[in-house]
């Protein structure tokens, strides 16, 4: 008991915890530093990174969504809205998707779901809104970030195929 008191008054008298402290720091000065200068340099990203939401087209330029409503069904943040109409040939489309940026978790669950890979998360990280309507995703405006990224997105999907 008392020999342990003297140990701790030692320890405080000479700062043990402040030079072990230091040595840590030093032993770290001079390795090469990891901090990336963000704007300027960017780090990779995987092929399944889950960002800004899309919407995807057939070749032939027909959306792809059938409007299942898996996607509504199984968002946990009910974050996505979908409504629809049956087309004169008998198929199903949408006339609504809207997906609320601000309550997405970003999970992936709607595009796991999606029976006709329509809904796809692409590796956009760098989008913010200024106002509440900013961050509510229309249908136009995700098929929009689907045609300005389909190449991306078709590279992603066929490197993920490879490897199933």
């Amino acid at each position: 008991m008392v020999m342990q008191a003297i140990r701790n008054y030692l320890k405080s008298l000479f700062l043990l915890e402040m030079l072990k402290g230091l040595l840590l720091t030093n032993r770290y000065l001079f390795k090469r530093k990891i901090t990336v200068q963000y704007p300027e340099e960017k780090t990779p990203q995987s092929n399944r990174f889950r960002g800004l939401h899309a919407l995807r087209r057939y070749p032939n330029g027909e959306e792809r969504c059938i409007a299942c409503k898996l996607c509504e069904a199984v968002c946990p943040a009910v974050a996505i809205t979908i409504e629809s109409e049956m087309r004169a040939d008998g198929s199903r489309r949408t006339t609504r998707y809207d997906i609320d940026l601000a309550k997405c978790i970003y999970c992936g669950f709607c595009e796991e779901s999606c029976p006709v890979d329509s809904i796809v998360m692409t590796r956009i990280f760098e989008y913010h809104g200024e106002k509440k309507e900013d961050l509510i995703m229309t249908k136009q405006r995700l098929l929009e970030v689907g045609d300005r990224n389909e190449a991306q997105i078709a590279a992603d999907r066929a490197q993920d195929a490879r490897y199933r």
